[in-house]
């Protein structure tokens, strides 16, 4: 499979490809596109002209084959044999103008010319870094029995394996930083570790349990969603989400933002009006009931003259 390669701008004003024909050049390039991540490929012409000559059948595998005969001459690709008695090549300067990100693992045998080479100045490196011996860390000092004064580790580390396990700490270390007392710490067996302080009990609810008032921006979008007969459009959330946040900013309860979100939704205005209907739900002003009117049904009155002014 074809991969992505790098050619740099000298490369057209190489001196070892303007050696050879543009027939040869046009198959570099080619071969860089098809090489593994370690530059490897089959050396069989027929094969490289049906990958890199499909479309030009003028250009046969013995034409490919004068083409690999020049790359080699000068010096740009290494033919060999592996050990399947198959034959292969590798581009030579590989390494030194492909940079391949996470390369895969080659399944073509390594050259035996310049592959071992590499190899041998790999080896070579780690060996004189050998020479350099860091020093040992120092091992940390343990807290002296009933004071907070540092005790040098025993010389022998194995008659003194209570150290590690920290049985030598007793409460009064511990009460000379935290000044807490016997019944909040706790210690284990040496076999368990070091001791455990308990640090209180955990309030009802987890000790990250939200206020009952307290809801985020996304919460109470959730909410509105939820509560529409369709999913509003995803820029009306987006909007509706940032009008929210600014009034979550500005210390306005959740609680009268939910009653601004209800009253939108009822009435689908757009998005910008939500501050406008939070204020109304916080401050509008409950109606005030009126007298209803009751029906009284028609008399004729009894002073006619006072009811009518003597206009009859």
């Amino acid at each position: 499979m074809a991969r992505i390669r790098t050619i740099k701008p000298e490369a057209f004003v190489s001196e070892s490809l303007a050696a050879v024909t543009l027939t040869a050049e046009r198959s570099f390039f080619g071969l860089l596109t098809q090489a593994d991540d370690q530059g490897r490929h089959r050396d069989h012409a027929a094969i490289i002209a049906g990958q890199l000559w499909v479309l030009r059948p003028e250009h046969t595998p013995a034409a490919v084959e004068q083409d690999l005969a020049q790359l080699a001459d000068a010096g740009l690709i290494c033919r060999y044999k592996g050990p399947d008695d198959k034959r292969y090549l590798h581009i030579v300067t590989w390494r030194q103008h492909q940079k391949i990100n996470r390369p895969s693992v080659s399944r073509l045998p390594a050259c035996p010319h310049h592959d071992t080479q590499a190899r041998t100045a790999s080896v070579a490196t780690p060996t004189a870094r050998a020479s350099i011996t860091e020093p040992a860390p120092q091992p940390h000092g343990t807290l002296r029995e009933g004071s907070g004064q540092v005790r040098e580790p025993a010389a022998n580390p194995s008659a003194d394996d209570e150290t590690a396990g920290q049985k030598d700490y007793r409460e009064s270390s511990v009460r000379q930083h935290g000044e807490l007392s016997e019944d909040a710490v706790t210690s284990q067996s040496p076999d368990l570790g070091p001791r455990i302080m308990d640090l209180g009990d955990t309030p009802s609810g987890g000790a990250s349990a939200p206020a009952p008032d307290t809801l985020s921006g996304q919460q109470l979008i959730a909410e509105y969603a939820a509560a529409c007969a369709h999913r509003p459009p995803k820029d009306v959330l987006g909007h509706l989400g940032r009008e929210v946040r600014k009034l979550l900013d500005e210390g306005i309860a959740p609680a009268h933002i939910r009653a601004g979100l209800e009253r939108h939704r009822a009435k689908g205005l757009h998005p910008s009006i939500l501050p406008s209907l939070v204020h109304e739900a916080m401050n509008a002003t409950p109606a005030t009931p009126t007298a209803p009117v009751v029906h009284r049904a028609w008399t004729n009155p009894t002073d006619i003259e006072a009811a009518f002014g003597g206009d009859l």
